[in-house]
């Protein structure tokens, strides 16, 4: 008998622990992880938080068996799977007793059905046909999926192709469950349901719960036991949520704690363990509307000034040879300077207006304009040197070994000479704060790395338009904050840039106009704070507002000048980091 078919019979409790574990990849001089002492007990919720290269991926990774059957590099230290040396474990072995579900779901998938992908591992073990039949129907109904079965994994969602993938790691009843940035793909509506199907199944089965994740508010709508913050390899902090949001260890480690903890500190609110700060309503209590309307009398709101139309869409559709309309009658004006934000529920045509904008794909009618010129028949390399596009998943972009190769890259149809490659290079790499891992491999780097450097590759061409979607997906606070200062001087430089989100913060702070999306259509073009009082057409468009909407709501106070103000709060604070 192994140590697999121990774990698996034996009945003991499901425990992981890590006793002064560290862990340096092959390709690195200093170690990723240094001196873990780490404790996890069965049935736990367990959140892992950290600034991007921190260690919390490769943290989950040792748990999985990534590292070292994956990932190969130097291990010291022990990492035990109830008391057993997690090494002596083959990477099938710890698949069956711990069940990951990936930041890119579609990376895990075997089937080409829901169906198919779910009923994968019982093939492999030659189960009975009728056994199998029932175990796939049992685990399609416990993931909300029954009625996906026979739908190919391509149709699917972000949030559904996520439930599939979970449905997939079910059938194996592993005690643990690890989830690797859950919420990153996924629009506001999507991830509050995945987080309310995660928070069901571990109340239903008692499993233990590990999630690794940034959108911290986000994440915090279901209850955790525990949340532990990962900086530059190292555990600093590891107790209850409410005691870590109100000891300033999410501002140590510049990640973004909860908008609504954001406005506490503004209105010098004390933030103590006892208001239960990981429960926005219970906290809401501590707000006092008076002093705030005093603050506020003292605010002055910024005017926005006019530009003239860079990018212009005139009824444009597009339709696949399906004859399939993804987009219709789409008409919208972007000014020259200015930042747009694009909304919409997943599969709303978002990313395909993108590739329409870019020359991936030709409309099916209607114009495009840009500074005044007709694009519409332009092919891809004409419009690449005038527009350029961040694809959402960076493994779609990304083809050479490490990053100061793949930036330049992006240079290599515009004939420069090696001066000037060699100054864009480097003040771009800069920009996006990439120079310290310029000689990385690629596959060194966390997903958010990973996208900063798909940015830098379009940047480093300077275009005129910058189209990007989801560029802040899977970023750190601080990387967010640097990536999205960056694109403001971009903008205030004169570049038009056009950001498709699912951040509805992101939309409130940076965005001169939003364009909501939905069924192919624009719904709503113009200022974001009228779009965000709209909560119907929110609602239906899977979107939602953010939590200092509710706080303004809860002290019946005017919404733009508070916003504002907190807005400017976290940016002067912001500016405080080294």
């Amino acid at each position: 008998m192994n140590h697999g078919q121990l774990l698996l019979l034996g009945g003991l409790d499901m425990t992981i622990q890590f006793n002064r574990f560290s862990f340096t990849y092959r390709s690195q001089s200093e170690p990723t992880l240094r001196d873990i002492n780490l404790t996890i007990e069965e049935g736990e919720r367990v959140l892992i938080v950290g600034p991007s290269g921190s260690g919390k991926s490769t943290l989950a990774q040792c748990i999985n068996g990534l590292i070292p059957f994956s990932y190969p590099g130097t291990w010291e230290g022990d990492v035990l799977i109830n008391g057993i040396d997690a090494r002596t474990l083959s990477l099938f072995d710890r698949s069956a007793l711990i069940g990951t579900v990936l930041q890119d779901p579609d990376t895990q998938f075997i089937g080409l059905s829901v169906g198919e992908d779910i009923a994968f591992a019982l093939e492999n073990k030659q189960v009975a046909r009728p056994e199998m039949h029932d175990t796939v129907e049992r685990v399609a109904r416990l993931t909300d999926v029954a009625h996906l079965l026979t739908h190919r994994l391509n149709d699917l969602s972000g949030g559904q192709r996520q439930r599939a993938a979970l449905g997939g790691v079910l059938v194996e009843d592993a005690n643990i469950l690890l989830f690797d940035e859950p919420l990153a793909n996924l629009d506001p509506l999507a991830g509050s349901e995945a987080m309310a199907l995660l928070d069901r199944l571990q109340r239903e089965t008692k499993r233990t719960l590990v999630v690794v994740e940034h959108r911290i508010e986000d994440v915090l709508s279901v209850p955790f036991d525990r949340m532990i913050v990962v900086v530059d390899g190292e555990i600093v902090a590891d107790g209850h949520p409410d005691d870590v949001l109100s000891d300033g260890s999410l501002a140590r480690a510049c990640l973004r704690e909860p908008l609504y903890l954001s406005a506490a500190r503004w209105a010098d609110i004390s933030i103590q363990p006892d208001d239960k700060p990981s429960q926005p309503e219970a906290f809401l209590d501590r707000f006092e509307r008076q002093p705030i309307v005093s603050r506020l009398n003292t605010q002055t709101l910024p005017v926005p000034s006019e530009a003239s139309p860079s990018l212009e869409l005139n009824h444009v559709s597009f339709r696949y040879r399906t004859d399939e309309t993804v987009l219709e009658e789409v008409s919208m004006r972007c000014e020259i300077g200015t930042l747009t934000t694009l909304v919409g529920q997943n599969g709303a045509g978002k990313s395909t207006l993108a590739k329409v904008l870019s020359g991936y794909q030709r409309a099916t009618n209607g114009q495009i304009c840009l500074n005044g010129t007709d694009v519409t028949k332009q092919s891809i390399a004409e419009r690449a040197t005038r527009i350029g596009f961040v694809l959402q998943n960076p493994n779609h972009m990304i083809s050479k070994q490490t990053v100061r190769k793949e930036v330049r890259y992006g240079m290599q149809a515009l004939a420069l000479d090696v001066d000037e490659e060699e100054r864009r290079l480097e003040e771009t790499l800069r920009r996006c704060g990439l120079y310290p891992f310029r000689n990385w491999p690629i596959q060194a780097l966390s997903f958010g790395q990973k996208k900063r450097v798909t940015i830098a590759s379009i940047l480093v061409r300077q275009p005129d338009v910058l189209i990007l979607d989801e560029p802040t997906a899977g970023q750190d606070y601080r990387h967010y904050s640097e990536m999205m200062d960056f694109l403001e001087r971009l903008k205030q430089d004169g570049m038009t840039l056009l950001i498709i989100t699912h951040d509805m913060h992101l939309v409130l702070e940076y965005s001169d106009q939003v364009c909501l999306l939905q069924a192919g259509r624009i719904r709503y073009a113009g200022e974001p704070f009228a779009l965000f009082a709209q909560e119907s057409l929110l609602r239906h468009a899977h979107l939602k507002q953010t939590s200092l909407f509710t706080v303004a709501q809860h002290l019946d106070i005017e919404v733009r000048p508070f916003l504002h103000s907190v807005i400017q709060a976290e940016r002067k604070e912001r500016a405080q980091w080294e």
